[in-house]
């Protein structure tokens, strides 16, 4: 749920980087509201920390503009912007204390010796390590470690936090810990936020808006259930979650058409003959019960030719008359599987429905 405000506190507009002859970011436009924690997604080398990079003034962009807090920030040293950053390598001075860490920034400010030792303890206590002060760097866990970079990168009060990739260099449990700990902080300080990760997962769970990249464009800007929910291409479909893809072509009255069925999708400007791909989720499809709900108008059989137990679901693989030479991949809960005796060989009915069925344009035909 989004908590920022209406008012755009970053704003990029226009923004191109070249390094030589190569685009590595071409023509950003992009507003980010005050308070809002805002990530940046996208495969290695998609241009997500050239931009981050430009934001902080750490590589100045080859032309455009970044506005922060109604100020042209475009040209200024990062020394003269306002934020914080923490990497993915923690980057603290391994000859120092935590409390030194944590109080660099704030020595370089002038401030007094009480009012530093006063702020650091703050600090300390807010990330959860009120303890730790006298330690070095080499003496506190990874996620310990992180958790003080990110102390250090709010000491100042910055209007703009900037994380680049602060949890990938963790274990799995620390990061999901860590992750609902960052978020949190965020939300209590109503810091401005601007995140670059390359895990959807990450970005999913806690960003109020995503910005999806790939070759230095911007592909969708959304919600994390837009962006899961309405994916804008195609690229946006296949790097969030898991999505079927099926090869098909357009048929009449708007519906797909799949092999040796046409079946209802959600709405579309493709004309009749189109070469198309039909995106659908796993958990979109929804296996029924034997006479129970009559099957809808995408409701056709279909025989389990592969299961794969993952804990909380079973991964299968579906093949019917209908699909051609396509196979679905589908999640069946723990309990459907038990309550309709699934298993490979197995036939039964499943339904698409119309809405979960997306169109696009099939690759070279765009």
């Amino acid at each position: 749920m989004l908590d920022a405000s209406d008012t755009p506190y970053l704003i990029i507009k226009d923004l191109w980087k070249k390094f030589g002859e190569f685009v590595a970011l071409e023509d950003i436009s992009l507003e980010v509201m005050e308070g809002e924690f805002l990530c940046f997604l996208g495969p290695s080398g998609c241009g997500k920390t050239t931009l981050l990079r430009a934001i902080a003034g750490l590589d100045l962009q080859t032309s455009g503009h970044v506005e922060q807090a109604g100020k042209d920030v475009s040209n200024l040293p990062p020394s003269m912007r306002d934020f914080g950053i923490v990497f993915q390598s923690y980057a603290l001075f391994p000859n120092l204390t935590i409390e030194r860490n944590i109080a660099y920034g704030l020595e370089n400010e002038g401030r007094s010796k009480p009012d530093i030792a006063a702020r650091v303890a703050e600090l300390l206590e807010l990330v959860g390590l009120p303890d730790q002060g006298k330690k070095y760097p080499a003496q506190l866990s990874g996620g310990q470690q992180q958790r003080i970079a990110l102390a250090r990168a709010i000491a100042t009060d910055p209007g703009l936090l900037l994380l680049d990739e602060p949890l990938s260099a963790l274990d799995a449990k620390v990061r999901v810990f860590l992750r609902h700990e960052v978020k949190e902080l965020q939300r209590k300080l109503g810091i401005t936020t601007v995140m670059v990760t390359h895990d959807q997962e990450e970005a999913l769970s806690m960003a109020d808006r995503i910005v999806v990249m790939n070759h230095g464009t911007i592909e969708q800007v959304g919600t994390p259930q837009e962006i899961y929910r309405n994916p804008a291409s195609l690229f946006v479909a296949d790097f969030i979650g898991d999505m079927n893809q099926i090869a098909a072509n357009m048929g009449a009255d708007g519906s797909v058409r799949i092999g040796g069925q046409n079946l209802q999708c959600a709405p579309h400007d493709f004309p009749e003959g189109s070469a198309v791909i039909v995106a659908i989720r796993p958990e979109d499809i929804i296996p029924l019960e034997p006479g129970g709900k009559a099957p809808g108008a995408n409701g056709f059989e279909v025989t389990i030719t592969n299961m794969e137990f993952l804990g909380t679901f079973w991964r299968a693989e579906l093949q019917g008359q209908a699909l051609g030479d396509a196979l679905l991949m589908t999640h069946f809960s723990i309990n459907a599987v038990r309550r309709l005796s699934l298993d490979t060989g197995a036939s039964l009915t499943i339904d698409l429905p119309p809405e979960s069925l997306r169109v696009f344009a099939a690759k070279g035909h765009a």
